[in-house]
């Protein structure tokens, strides 16, 4: 089976990094479990120029590679990656973010998976020739069996993999989210992830 598993709160805890960066920068007390919005500049009611900087300093490598496990998701997915699937890890991560993010993936065990960083959100405003950076086309152009996503901003993306199974990751920013269709299920935890398979 080819599975493609998003990087930022499935495998990593990103939200709560950013809840203790906007804290850090802006004097904004945002809990976790009211972070409602995908948009982390709606979350958290920023200006442009808030939200470029908080955008800045949650990518820069040192706190790339600070961010928490989600529990259970190393050990989840090499008992996935054992059983003979074919796994890649999909981000809409900064092009630039690639390195500290393969680092943080061998530091936590995960070292046999393929890292792409996909403009997702249009956000890439020059392209790097690198295997591992991909335009959406790139991506398309790929198959996929399971999905394993927390933004309902990529289920349009997901929609290219015909009929692709995809576990919802459980955040509150999706909480209120409609699923596209029945091959849509909701998870909350690594567990459920690995008994879908």
């Amino acid at each position: 089976m080819n599975i493609y598993i998003d990087f930022d709160d499935v495998i990593c805890e990103t939200a709560k990094s950013f809840c203790q960066i906007a804290d850090r920068l802006f004097g904004i007390k945002k809990p976790y479990n009211e972070v409602h919005f995908f948009n982390l500049q709606q979350s958290f009611g920023l200006t442009d120029n808030q939200y470029d900087a908080l955008m800045k300093e949650g990518h820069l490598p040192e706190i790339l590679l600070s961010y928490e496990e989600t529990d259970g998701a190393s050990i989840s997915i090499n008992k996935i990656v054992d059983a003979g699937h074919d796994v890649k890890i999909i981000t809409g991560r900064p092009f630039d973010s690639y390195e500290p993010s393969r680092q943080w993936l061998d530091n936590h065990n995960l070292s046999r998976l393929p890292l792409y960083c996909v403009d997702k959100y249009g956000r890439e405003i020059f392209n790097q020739n690198s295997t591992f950076n991909m335009t959406l086309n790139d991506l398309y152009a790929m198959s996929f069996d399971l999905a394993i996503e927390d933004s309902p901003a990529a289920f349009k993306h997901l929609e290219h993999f015909g009929n692709c199974k995809v576990a919802v990751f459980d955040r509150p920013w999706n909480k209120d989210a409609i699923l596209p269709s029945d091959n849509y299920i909701r998870v909350k935890n690594w567990d459920q992830i690995v008994s879908l398979l």
